[in-house]
């Protein structure tokens, strides 16, 4: 948690550098172990894959990715590379080279984290089950801080890029590409959207007032993304603390992601006024 808040407190810092036109700086933050998603049942699963080197990494990826898609998904993906309906978006992500371990890999800076989980949020009609763009990036907090990497479930499943999806989630989803950040945000918010439903059902018959309904979809949403189908089947609504820790770790960090991004948020609108305002900058000191 203290890691977060203090990647935070770096954020906000340079946010007068990340809206401008050059992105030189660099984070040496090293996040917590992410948690995973859920341990599904399925056959037909790749070996686990570790990995010494972030180069290592994301060729691991992509050849898992592509070893557990069919033959219909290669020509989505083939189709894909001619028609990107996120290609205007991509040209307003900007990348910051981050530490992980002995690895120096990379995270989208503050604005474009913002920008990919609205984008996400839009394009799954998140509002429409109580959920919204800071949902998408406190789950995405949770998950891997932001940074693209190789994980791996208990069970030795390998869990891709951004998201952590299994590589039967990512088919499950209509993700080709689990290494494509963008790809793997819009994705993992359509998969909130169908665990936001799933656990506004769960809690439908519990007596909450509209505040203790919002956090409880929420930690519906964060169990539905973390365990699988038998494990989350014993949550009522009534018995989080009764789950593993990794998944109460999930919900308090993707709890404390979401409150991230409005911060965030905030903090860049005030930014962009004070430019629109003076045209120049001050640095805080």
């Amino acid at each position: 948690m203290k890691e977060r808040k203090q990647v935070t407190r770096a954020h906000l810092l340079a946010l007068a550098g990340l809206l401008g036109a050059g992105l030189t700086g660099s984070m040496g933050v090293t996040p917590t172990t992410s948690d995973t998603l859920a341990q599904r049942e399925h056959a037909g699963l790749a070996a686990p894959v570790r990995t010494q080197t972030a180069q290592a990494a994301v060729a691991a990826i992509t050849a898992v990715a592509q070893q557990a898609a069919p033959a219909p998904v290669v020509v989505a993906q083939a189709a894909a590379q001619s028609f990107d309906p996120f290609r205007q978006l991509r040209t307003r992500l900007r990348w910051l080279p981050v530490k992980l371990g002995d690895d120096m890999l990379k995270t989208p800076d503050a604005q474009s984290r913002i920008l990919l989980a609205q984008s996400a949020a839009r394009h799954a009609d998140l509002a429409d089950v109580g959920l919204s763009y800071k949902d998408v990036y406190g789950i995405i907090n949770a998950e891997t801080s932001w940074i693209p990497r190789l994980g791996s479930s208990k069970d030795g499943t390998p869990n891709l890029g951004i998201a952590q999806f299994e590589p039967a989630t990512a088919r499950a989803v209509g993700l080709t590409n689990p290494a494509d950040p963008v790809q793997a945000v819009h994705a993992a918010a359509m998969h909130m959207r169908e665990a936001a439903i799933w656990s506004a059902h769960r809690i439908s018959g519990l007596k909450l007032s509209a505040t203790e309904r919002a956090r409880k979809l929420r930690e519906g949403v964060s169990i539905y993304y973390n365990l699988s189908s038998k494990g989350r089947s014993i949550w009522n609504g009534r018995n989080t603390a009764k789950l593993p820790f990794e998944t109460r770790r999930h919900i308090a960090n993707a709890r404390d992601g979401a409150e991230e991004a409005a911060e965030l948020e905030q903090q860049l609108t005030e930014l962009k006024a004070r430019m629109k305002g003076s045209g120049t900058i001050t640095a805080a000191r």
